[in-house]
């Protein structure tokens, strides 16, 4: 079974910037990293090795303004609890 939780907003700048600021300080703990997702927070168990994938399109329609996008997605298999 797989849950998914997800969560968009329209935010600022530094707001985006503090958010992904606190994304990189939980999975550098080492330990659980907690995530809040919208209103919930959810506690993940990244390993030490992480699989990185990023995606970037730039847009240039025939309507409208130009549009730039970012997809990350961060994959792990989950940390083993030592005994």
């Amino acid at each position: 079974m797989a849950d998914t939780t997800s969560y968009k907003d329209e935010i600022t700048r530094e707001e985006a910037a503090d958010l992904l600021q606190e994304l990189a300080r939980e999975i550098r703990s080492g330990g659980d990293a907690n995530i809040t997702v919208g209103n919930k927070v959810v506690t993940l168990s990244p390993d030490a090795q992480v699989t990185y994938d990023l995606e970037v399109e730039e847009r240039s329609p025939m309507l409208g303004g130009r549009r730039e996008e970012i997809d990350l997605t961060l994959t792990w298999g989950v940390k083993k609890e030592t005994e």
